[in-house]
């Protein structure tokens, strides 16, 4: 599904999120910003690589970025995204099951994910692998979808977000596996504000914190590895 998707799956999600989704990502590399010196940061569920280009442009391509993803042709675009940004000597494309990550123990300063975690198939085990290769002092950071909280925006927004968001991404998409059917029902199912928070703390992460963006539409969850 997300092979299918992927030659204009950037196109879709800037189209269909306004551009906004930019600005999550921006936040998140401000709120959770990156330190020379420190080792590298891994993007996880990278996708074309969005997340890990901005990490690169925040550190000056000083710091080393490793994109991990288990959709071959996202990883395809991504290179040839970080190609035209110039980050290949310092950017690398791994493709890995986020469950069991090729990489060493306490690895990475920063271990993000933005709007994947929820495609992983075991929350807590992605989490777990999240926390495993971070580095002690360093952070786990999460970018995802979640539930408005005022309730008439989230009466328009859940509207929005079942009705015509699926119909224009399947259209423009031309996925025969309604993958923009699927976005809003794992959004739904997926644990978001305080129920996330608590995974995780239970995976090992302390000084958990969690950041609404845009009336709640995503969420940032930051925690740190003793």
């Amino acid at each position: 599904m997300f092979g299918e998707i992927a030659p204009r799956y950037d196109l879709l999600n800037h189209l269909l999120s306004m551009s906004i989704d930019k600005r999550w990502r921006k936040k998140t590399v401000g709120l959770v910003p990156p330190r020379v010196g420190a080792g590298p940061i891994l993007d996880l569920c990278t996708g074309t690589g969005d997340l890990a280009l901005a990490y690169d442009k925040a550190a000056g391509g000083k710091v080393p970025i490793v994109g991990a993803d288990f959709c071959h042709p996202m990883l395809t675009i991504g290179r040839r995204k970080g190609e035209s940004a110039g980050t290949q000597r310092r950017m690398t494309f791994v493709e890995a099951d986020a469950q069991r990550l090729p990489f060493p123990d306490e690895m990475f300063q920063i271990v993000c994910v933005a709007f994947g975690l929820r495609n992983v198939t075991d929350t807590n085990r992605g989490l777990s692998e999240m926390t495993r290769v971070c580095a002690p002092g360093g952070h786990v950071a999460v970018l995802e979808f979640s539930q408005p909280t005022w309730k008439p925006f989230r009466a328009v927004y859940n509207w929005y977000f079942s009705n015509v968001l699926p119909r224009i991404g399947q259209w423009l998409s031309g996925s025969p596996q309604q993958a923009y059917r699927y976005l809003p029902q794992s959004v739904g199912e997926f644990p978001c504000g305080e129920a996330l928070a608590e995974r995780m703390r239970k995976v090992g992460l302390c000084d958990v914190w969690f950041k609404p963006f845009t009336l709640g539409i995503a969420t940032l969850y930051v925690g740190k590895k003793i």
